[in-house]
């Protein structure tokens, strides 16, 4: 928790939300991307369209949902269809923008959600990790992505251990065309300490936005490489009165702003329903 009353998951949410334009089509996950998500519906792109790969198209969310899969992710939906359609619609280039974790990102924007080798291989890694799910459509086909993951030295790495989700590739010009990737690319990576964006010649990650209370020296101690830093480096506002209300209404009991050690101390269902009608009047 920062001096002024909020933690770094809520900076990340407002932050990430900023990354969406009115009347845009969004795919995104359950969890912090959706809090994104909600917010930015509640403040400049009120017209968002949401997606999940469930099928569900336009749902009009007021709060989280713990699995693509429930009945109330359909909530005011235009449309619900399924997971196949909305893939097939995404590789047809119907999606602006998505929203995707990473156990790893390198300097390149490439994602690896497969495997951490350490001093071992694929098929003995030091950690197995879930996978692609739809993240490799997504980083290949939608028009451009935006990467949430905190800033840590073995999540920030020169190169990939194995490249799940691409980027860049090598960083060389056309790389991704000449893959055959329709996707143009992430846009930035949003971190608990700061928001990186990517050189459009090299294509190389550099730090754009520091967050309130962290300087450069910090931020690059954490890169696995000799991190650029904008000419114009920014600092971050501090979250409003209204931003954080408008969170913490998508989330009210905290379970996904908290992590797990929140949703292990809920008592029950009828502590979360309590804790959800103090919100009523923001909703």
């Amino acid at each position: 928790m920062s001096e002024n009353g909020y933690t770094a998951s809520e900076l990340m949410a407002i932050m990430t939300a900023k990354e969406f334009k009115d009347w845009e089509v969004a795919f995104v996950g359950i969890g912090i991307p959706l809090v994104a998500g909600i917010t930015a519906k509640k403040f400049h792109a009120p017209n968002l369209n949401i997606v999940y790969e469930s099928g569900c198209i336009g749902p009009q969310k007021y709060r989280v949902d713990f699995n693509v899969g429930d009945s109330s992710a359909a909530d005011g939906a235009l449309c619900l269809t399924s997971e196949w359609r909305v893939f097939s619609d995404m590789q047809a280039g119907y999606y602006d923008v998505g929203v995707l974790g990473a156990a790893q990102v390198d300097k390149y924007g490439n994602l690896n959600t497969t495997a951490i080798f350490g001093d071992r291989d694929y098929q003995s890694p030091k950690v197995r990790l879930p996978g692609s799910g739809g993240g490799n459509d997504i980083g290949s086909n939608i028009g451009r992505v935006v990467v949430m993951l905190r800033l840590e030295p073995l999540r920030f790495v020169e190169k990939v251990d194995y490249l799940t989700t691409p980027g860049y590739l090598d960083g060389s010009p056309d790389a991704r065309k000449k893959a055959g990737l329709q996707g143009n690319g992430p846009v930035a990576v949003v971190t608990n300490k700061a928001l990186f964006r990517f050189d459009p010649e090299t294509h190389e990650m550099y730090l754009d936005t520091i967050f309130p209370g962290v300087d450069v020296e910090e931020v690059k101690s954490l890169v696995g490489w000799d991190l650029k830093v904008a000419a114009d480096l920014k600092t971050a506002p501090e979250p409003t009165p209204e931003e954080l209300a408008a969170v913490r209404s998508a989330d009210p009991a905290n379970l996904i702003m908290g992590g797990a050690a929140a949703r292990n101390s809920l008592a029950g269902l009828d502590e979360y329903i309590a804790i959800t009608k103090k919100y009523s009047g923001i909703l």
